[in-house]
Parts: C-alpha cells; sequence; structure tokens
C-alpha cells in the first residue's frame, strides 16, 4: 500500500482526538473519509502532514515512516495537502502562489504545464492578484498549487466548499482524472453524494476512531451508515 496509518493516537492538549485509527491507501485510488463535524477527519490529514503529532502508531509512505519528519519534508516526499480554507497568498500572483508549490515538492515547471492543462482559466489569470480571484478561481489555485509538487498522494479538505455545483462537479471531474494518473486521494468532504460518485471505497469516523470501512455500492444498496455517522438520509 502507498499510504498506511497504524493504529495512531492524536491529541490537542490532553485531549485525545485520535483513538487507533488505521487506513490504508493505494496508487490511483480515491478513500472518502466522512463522519460529523468533530470526528477527527481534519486532524488525520494534518497527522499525515506532521502538523498534528502522533503519540502513538505510525504513519508509513511506501514503506517509509513520517511520523518523526518535519512537516516542511513531508511534501517533497510526494504529499500535497489542500486545507479547508484554501490559504493562499493573497497578494502574490496566480503564477506565483503555483511557484510556491514547485518550491516546496519535487515538481518541475512542466508540473505548471499540467496544471494549466487542468485548469485552462488560471492560464488567464497568471498575472492577477490571487486575492482577487473569485472563490472557484482561488480553489482551483489551491489545487494547482498542490499539483505543482507533482504529489503521488493528495490530501483534500473539503475541496467544494462554498463553490456553485458546477464548479464543484468540474473539482470532482479533476480529482477523478488525477486518479487515472495514479495519484491517491484522501478525501474530505461534505458533499456525500458527488462524494461517493468517484470514490473507491469509503471509510467513517465517529468520535476519533474508525468506525465502518465500506464500499460506495454497498451504501447505495444500505444507507443506513450515511444517516448514522453523517447524519445524511436518501
Amino acid at each position: 500500500m502507498m499510504l498506511a496509518l497504524s493504529a495512531i493516537h492524536c491529541y490537542y492538549g490532553s485531549v485525545r482526538v485520535l483513538k487507533g485509527v488505521s487506513l490504508h491507501l493505494a496508487a490511483g485510488e480515491i478513500l472518502a473519509l466522512l463522519g460529523r463535524n468533530g470526528a477527527g477527519k481534519t486532524t488525520t490529514l494534518k497527522a499525515i502532514m506532521g502538523l498534528v503529532a502522533c503519540r502513538e502508531g505510525s504513519i508509513r509512505l511506501d514503506g517509509e515512516e513520517l511520523t518523526r519528519r518535519p512537516p516542511h519534508l513531508i511534501p517533497r516526499l510526494g504529499v500535497a495537502f489542500v486545507p479547508q480554507g484554501r490559504r493562499l497568498f493573497p497578494e502574490m500572483t496566480v503564477e506565483e502562489n503555483l511557484r510556491m508549490g514547485i518550491l516546496a515538492g519535487a515538481g518541475g515547471t512542466g508540473a505548471l504545464e499540467g496544471v494549466i492543462e487542468l485548469f485552462p482559466v488560471l492560464g488567464d489569470r497568471l498575472r492577477q492578484k490571487a486575492g482577487t480571484l473569485s472563490g472557484g478561481e482561488q480553489q482551483m489555485l489551491a489545487m494547482g498549487r498542490a499539483l505543482c509538487l507533482a504529489p503521488k498522494l493528495l490530501l483534500l479538505d473539503e475541496p467544494c466548499e462554498g463553490l456553485q455545483p458546477s464548479l464543484a462537479d468540474k473539482l470532482f471531474e479533476t480529482i477523478a482524472r488525477l486518479r487515472d494518473r495514479g495519484v491517491a486521494v484522501l478525501l474530505v468532504e461534505q458533499k456525500v453524494d458527488a462524494a461517493l460518485q468517484i470514490a473507491d471505497r469509503v471509510a467513517f469516523l465517529e468520535n476519533g476512531a474508525l468506525s465502518l470501512e465500506t464500499l460506495p455500492a454497498a451504501l447505495r444498496a444500505d444507507p443506513e451508515p450515511l444517516h448514522r455517522y453523517v447524519g445524511v438520509r436518501r
């Protein structure tokens, strides 16, 4: 497996927020990580990036241990993170934001060309300041900056938050195309129906613990877990 989390425990101060979470993800696979607010989804992504320390357990990428690596070195191993809220550099241009992604990872100038191919609108906005883009364009830029790392593992935290349906559909199409290129994707998303359309597997977190792993087809046949763990009725 490309990514393997083995019984990780993470804390905020004295409060344990992840309780023995184990997950795995193969190359070219999309795993949707679902759960209610506060279930530990974002903390799981931050733990992989080294932004939250694991007191117990192991996180391995292609067999390499991540838990003792400084966070600034993890992108160089091929891990890209698109956090909730985008966190762009608003006073920098679109091109400058994209080149920050190249500097942080292993991607070269060809990565920039690949991003513009995926998001042509960014090619028309290269000299524009990121803070002046529309919400949808900013989300594309956040995704594009991550892809400039040439990642083999992409972590997405609510990538479609606040986007109109047509832009959300475009973003999900892009995620599916990345899978076809062999990129592994760990997806946290509140748009459950859309996530299930592209996910290969689904994992549910509840109160910091893994409660269920299943397939989208199983949830279409029996959607009860969606109500139990996410609060969604279908």
